[in-house]
C-alpha cells in the first residue's frame, strides 16, 4: 500500500495566514494577585466542534479529560486532550477517526490508572513509552475497524507542567501565549509542508495548492508508523490549543490569537473560533481543544 495518499474530501480552501499585527493588552496583575497562588493546580479545556458548511457529515474526533486530586498532599493535575481527522469517504473517516482516539485514550487511561487511584505508585514505563505504545494500538485499531482509511491524530498528555505530545498527520498542537507569541508545536505530515520546509515553495504558494491536503503519513496507513512524540513544557501562563485543518487552514493565527485573548472562557473561545470559521466558508469538519493549566 503506498504511504502517499489524499484524504477523499473536495477540495480545500485554504485561506493564507494574515500578515496584519495583532495588538494585544499585556496581563497585568497587583502584588495581592501575585501573592495569591491558585491551589490546587488545575488543569481545564473547552471544546468545540462543527460539521462545517460544505460537508454533510463529521469524520473529526475529540477527547478532553482533566483530573485533579488534592488533599493534605497536592499531586500534579493530569489531562488528556486528542484531535484526530479522519480520511477515507462515506463513513470510513469517521470510523478510523473515533476508533484511533478510543483506542489511545484507552491505553493511556488504563495505564494511568493505578497512578490516578494512588499517586504515590511509581509507573513502570515512561510516559513517551506509554504514548509510542498507545499510537501503535490506535494504528492496529484503525486498520481493523476501517481497512484503507486513515486518520490524523494530535494527542497532548499532560502532567503538571510537563506535556507529552503525539502527533501524526496535519492536526496540530498550538502554543498561545499573552504576549502575543502562537507557536507551532507539530509539523504537519503534508507534501506540500515538506515542499516548503525544502524551501522549494514559499508559504503563500503551499496556501493556495490544490495538492496541500496530500499526507504521507497517518494513522491506518502504510506498514511502518513514524509517529512524532516529544516532550515539551506547558505554556506558562498561555494556552494549549489543538486543532483539525478545518480551523488552522482557514482562520489566521493572529486571529486565532484575538479570540483566545479576548474571550471570557475556554468553552467561549472554541465556540468563537469554529463560529469564525464557519463564517470564512466552512469548508471542512472544525474541532478545537483548548486548555490551560491554572
Amino acid at each position: 500500500m503506498s504511504s502517499i495518499f489524499k484524504k477523499l474530501r473536495s477540495k480545500k480552501r485554504t485561506q493564507p495566514l494574515a500578515q496584519t499585527k495583532v495588538n494585544t493588552i499585556p496581563l497585568t496583575f497587583t502584588p495581592e494577585q501575585i501573592a495569591t497562588r491558585i491551589e490546587p493546580s488545575q488543569l481545564i479545556a473547552g471544546c468545540g466542534q462543527s460539521v462545517g458548511r460544505q460537508r454533510d457529515h463529521n469524520e473529526d474526533c475529540l477527547f478532553a479529560i482533566s483530573f485533579c486530586m488534592a488533599g493534605e498532599s497536592s499531586f500534579p493535575p493530569m489531562g488528556l486532550y486528542i484531535v484526530a481527522d479522519g480520511m477515507g469517504g462515506h463513513q470510513y473517516g469517521e470510523v478510523a477517526s473515533r476508533s484511533a482516539v478510543r483506542s489511545l485514550s484507552g491505553h493511556l487511561l488504563r495505564k494511568m490508572h493505578p497512578y490516578l487511584v494512588d499517586p504515590t505508585q511509581s509507573m513502570d514505563e515512561s510516559l513517551q513509552e506509554m504514548m509510542t505504545a498507545a499510537i501503535y494500538e490506535a494504528q492496529h485499531a484503525v486498520t481493523k475497524a476501517a481497512p484503507g482509511s486513515g486518520t490524523t491524530l494530535t494527542a497532548a498528555l499532560v502532567l503538571g507542567q510537563q506535556m507529552i505530545i503525539a502527533h501524526v498527520g496535519d492536526s496540530r498542537a498550538y502554543t498561545i501565549r499573552p504576549d502575543g507569541r502562537v507557536e507551532a508545536l507539530t509539523r504537519d505530515h503534508s507534501l506540500v509542508r515538506r515542499l516548503e520546509e525544502l524551501g522549494h515553495i514559499t508559504p503563500e504558494e503551499a496556501a493556495t495548492r490544490p495538492d496541500r491536503n496530500v499526507l504521507y503519513r497517518a494513522i491506518g496507513q502504510g506498514e511502518a508508523l513514524e509517529p512524532d512524540i516529544f516532550v515539551a513544557p506547558f505554556p506558562q501562563p498561555g494556552y494549549l490549543l489543538l486543532c483539525s485543518d478545518g480551523l488552522w487552514g482557514v482562520i489566521s493565527e493572529s486571529e486565532l490569537l484575538r479570540i483566545v485573548l479576548n474571550s471570557r472562557d475556554l468553552t467561549s473561545a472554541c465556540q468563537e473560533m469554529v463560529k469564525a470559521a464557519n463564517e470564512a466558508g466552512g469548508p471542512d469538519n472544525i474541532s478545537a481543544v483548548l486548555v490551560q493549566l491554572l
